[in-house]
């Protein structure tokens, strides 16, 4: 027992675990402000771009009775297909990606490209062997090699 404790102590400490945790907490934040987005911003305009409809009324009653509103029904415990929240969810969806894919793309444009190393060695080109790049001579065909830099050939 005391070895599974420690093996998940290690586990629980490890910077990855904590990232995912601080992660999920912003990710839940996050939702929050892309759900009010989407409810308060985007459906509205989506319905009067639609002819006013309400996706979160869009729904269908399955016991046959028809109910003024969702809400109506739910508060009757009718069973519903509430479909019109499952636009909405999908919608929201839809911008909580572009959204992160924005993030990522600007993330990525940030970092700075690592300079490439410097070249070490440089091809003969007369027997193709790999040589440091300050070789005048082919140390495998005892070639003179010219003065212009091979590192790239």
């Amino acid at each position: 027992m005391k070895k599974f404790l420690d093996e998940f102590k290690e586990f629980a400490l490890k910077g990855n675990v904590i990232d995912m945790a601080v992660g999920v907490i912003v990710g839940g934040a996050f939702s929050t402000i892309v759900s009010s987005l989407v409810t308060d911003i985007f459906t509205p305009v989506l319905g009067l771009a639609t002819g006013n409809i309400n996706f979160s009324e869009l729904y269908v009653s399955l016991d046959g009775i028809d109910y003024p509103s969702l809400a109506d029904a739910q508060a009757k415990s009718a069973p519903v297909l509430a479909y019109g929240n499952f636009i909405q969810n999908i919608i929201q969806f839809i911008i909580l990606a572009f959204i992160i894919f924005l993030f990522v793309k600007g993330l990525a444009k940030l970092k700075k490209p690592k300079e490439a190393a410097p070249a070490e060695t440089k091809v003969c080109p007369y027997c193709c062997s790999e040589i440091p790049i300050k070789a005048s001579k082919c140390a495998h065909c005892g070639s003179e090699l010219p003065d212009v830099d091979m590192a790239k050939a």
